[in-house]
């Protein structure tokens, strides 16, 4: 005899019990699970307080600043950052590329600036007139605005579907190999150069001191020292975030002690070339995220607290994490007790070096049209062999502003508009927002548990997020020397081959 659940029927509910919705409701029905509760839940404050509740903080201090024009169109830009970092941090997708430009442009372009307008105070000075600040504001909105539509123009991609996907690029293992033999070598000439270990827990000025007296740093060429340090310190962070990810995704090299010691051997080479201590907050920030993003290569909560995280060590940390670039006797820390004078008196010049860029244009010298790109490019030419090479563009600036520190940075906006004028400025926001929002696209669908343990976009992808704070503050010229080492390395372990004996298994 058959019984109720025979010929696929469901047993009868008990009396007075809701009748079960229909295989069809049950079927397309998504899974609401307790942490998309929870996401959805701080959704809404997260939103107000980044696009409204922080501006509005920061505006209503008291403060010598004017409420002008440059002023209102500030508040708006920190207002369209705050909005589009919400956008960001909310996504179903982690976004690195994306997440990144956002998180900058609203500290460093967006809070800080502002900060700055209410207090009327500036880590740099603007020689020139209020209306070159206005102008400098309103064409970093534009070229937000430009980032954007690169990012959308990027989900219509003509042609796109029906189309076969390419093999993915993969680690080589015995080049790989390669690679940690190179990234000890570079980093042991690097530490004799400058005397042995113990000066890479001194100070940055120390640093400086010791290349200088190794003769490798010139007045007229920094090229040589931009090549030590780069060649000291990015194939031993590359190294390091390749086995870190072979450890992450693959329980073989887990269990093998070789791999292990090896990992061991690179985060201990790091710790001496990379630590906070004798490097620059913002490449020590790029080994942070690039060093977080691998360990949690799929965690979308990760990547949520990483960015929100973000925010608060811009406001509170950086401003005072330059404790390590002077020795005792140099260092003079800054007493105050307003939450925005850090801010005001520290490192985010972006906004005023962009608009004495405008001045500097506007006295005579013109647009450049590529010059400063190519100057970029071919920063490994000496000038010897190129008399005419330009200097940074933050440099060449500061040295006409007759400013004692010629250490100034050069958003990439200045960077375009001085070589291309606000259309070349506009377009080449608009191609880093299409070339962000794809290799985030290929990122995300490549960021599975069951990706490879050699995914090379899953390898680089969190270091170029983490280096993009360096290459949008500028100035190109000082960042380029470990962007082309970066790419030599990748060049050097990079295959197509899906073989046992080539990929990491």
């Amino acid at each position: 005899m058959a019984t109720d659940t025979d010929q696929g029927r469901r047993p009868a509910a008990p009396a007075g019990a809701a009748a079960p919705l229909p295989a069809s409701v049950m079927r397309f029905a998504p899974a609401v699970s307790s942490r998309t509760l929870l996401s959805r839940a701080l959704s809404v404050p997260l939103a107000l307080g980044l696009t409204v509740a922080m501006p509005v903080v920061v505006a209503v201090q008291p403060g010598d600043g004017a409420h002008d024009s440059a002023y209102w169109l500030q508040l708006i830009l920190t207002m369209y950052a705050g909005a589009r970092l919400s956008g960001m941090i909310l996504t179903s997708r982690r976004k690195l590329l994306q997440g990144s430009f956002w998180l900058f442009v609203y500290m460093a372009m967006g809070v800080a600036p502002l900060a700055q307008a209410v207090l009327g105070k500036v880590p740099t000075p603007v020689v020139g007139p209020r209306s070159d600040v206005t102008e400098a504001i309103a064409l970093v909105l534009i070229g937000c605005v430009a980032f954007d539509v690169g990012a959308l123009l990027a989900r219509h991609r003509p042609g796109g579907r029906g189309r076969g996907e390419t093999r993915p690029a993969l680690v080589h293992r015995r080049r790989l190999y390669l690679l940690v033999a190179a990234a000890f070598a570079c980093s042991a000439v690097f530490i004799m150069k400058l005397g042995g270990p113990a000066v890479f827990f001194s100070s940055r000025q120390e640093i400086i001191a010791g290349i200088a007296e190794a003769g490798i740093s010139q007045a007229d060429s920094q090229a040589g020292q931009a090549l030590l340090r780069g060649f000291g310190t990015v194939p031993a962070l590359i190294a390091l975030l390749a086995y870190t990810r072979w450890l992450v995704t693959s329980r073989r090299a887990r269990r093998s002690p070789v791999v292990i010691a090896v990992w061991c051997a690179l985060a201990g080479l790091n710790a001496v070339v990379n630590n906070p201590i004798s490097n620059p907050r913002y490449w020590f920030l790029t080994v942070l995220l690039a060093l977080l993003f691998t360990v949690f290569p799929v965690s979308a909560a990760m990547y949520r607290s990483a960015l929100s995280l973000g925010v608060v060590v811009a406001l509170v940390v950086f401003p005072f994490a330059d404790r390590f670039r002077y020795d005792d006797k140099n260092y003079h820390p800054v007493e105050t007790t307003s939450m925005l004078e850090p801010l005001a008196l520290k490192d985010y010049d972006q906004i005023g070096m962009f608009a004495n860029t405008i001045t500097f244009e506007r006295s005579g010298s013109g647009h450049l049209y590529g010059r400063q790109l190519a100057g970029s490019i071919l920063f490994a030419v000496p000038r010897s062999v190129w008399p005419g090479k330009p200097h940074d563009t933050g440099v060449m600036v500061g040295e006409w502003m007759g400013a004692v520190n010629t250490n100034l940075s050069s958003p990439v906006w200045a960077e375009l508009w001085i070589d291309f004028g606000p259309v070349g400025m506009s377009l080449g926001l608009l191609g880093m927002g299409y070339a962000a929002a794809r290799v985030d696209r290929r990122s995300a669908r490549r960021a599975t548990r069951r990706a490879p343990p050699g995914s090379l976009i899953s390898l680089m992808v969190p270091l170029v997020a983490g280096y993009s704070f360096i290459l949008l503050r500028g100035p190109l010229l000082q960042a380029s020397g470990r962007v082309a080492i970066a790419m030599i390395c990748t060049a050097m372990i990079m295959t197509y081959r899906q073989d046992r004996g080539a990929v990491l298994r």
